[in-house]
């Protein structure tokens, strides 16, 4: 049994070719594009479902409102025929939209994030997928982020906002891996896995090797 079972959906968040408009300024992790179209491969080769989330700026003035160009899906990471595309107008996937009701039609119980931004779409759709029920992964070097001000006026670095959200979210609301860790866990070969694996009640119970601080990630199928 894999560790992500084939009923895991890679939600896939507003990778929008608006995000490449310099009025966003710097952003981290330059290569998440690319990590997303390795899971988007690994996914599809293996059948798993997948869900592209599309923001609709209600303002005329973003490049994410539908009336533009930008508002589109980057080609790399695009959907094909007979995926799942849901557009949503709020931070969270989750509302105003039938994403809910897709998943729990297909039985889904777990779903990995990808996409942007990490501080703003990716962390309210990944606490609200927890708060409604949902085993939540986040990985970690296919979402990123732009820079911040703060109230004080202080610009806060997009690695320390993309860092600091994740840090906030792990092991509260989701389980943050990278890429690698991700794809290791579909293949499941048990003696390559970072986790020692043991299924009790029909819940795969991973412990990571070489630990002993209680480290320990339950999923249930």
């Amino acid at each position: 049994m894999p560790y992500f079972s084939t009923k895991t959906a890679l939600i896939v968040i507003d990778v929008q070719k608006g995000f490449d408009d310099l009025r966003w300024g710097p952003r981290n992790n330059p290569d998440a594009e690319l990590k997303i179209k390795q899971l988007i491969s690994l996914w599809r080769s293996t059948k798993r479902p997948i869900v592209f989330i599309r923001h609709a700026s209600k303002s005329i003035d973003s490049p994410l409102h539908p009336s533009k160009p930008t508002s589109e899906i980057k080609e790399e990471v695009a959907p094909i025929m007979g995926e799942t595309v849901i557009s949503k107008s709020v931070h969270s996937a989750f509302i105003g939209t039938d994403l809910e009701a897709h998943l729990r039609s297909l039985d889904i119980k777990n779903i990995v994030i990808v996409g942007l931004t990490t501080d703003h779409c990716v962390s309210t759709t990944t606490r609200m997928g927890h708060d409604l029920g949902f085993d939540v992964t986040i990985v970690s070097d296919a979402t990123a982020t732009f820079d911040r001000k703060g109230p004080d006026g202080k610009v806060h670095s997009a690695e320390q906002v993309h860092a600091m959200t994740l840090v906030n979210l792990h092991d509260e609301f989701a389980m943050v891996l990278d890429s690698n860790t991700v794809m290791e866990l579909c293949h499941f070969d048990k003696a390559a896995l970072p986790f020692k694996m043991a299924v009790h009640d029909d819940t795969v119970i991973a412990k990571r090797k070489g630990r002993s601080d209680g480290f320990e990630r339950r999923m249930s199928f």
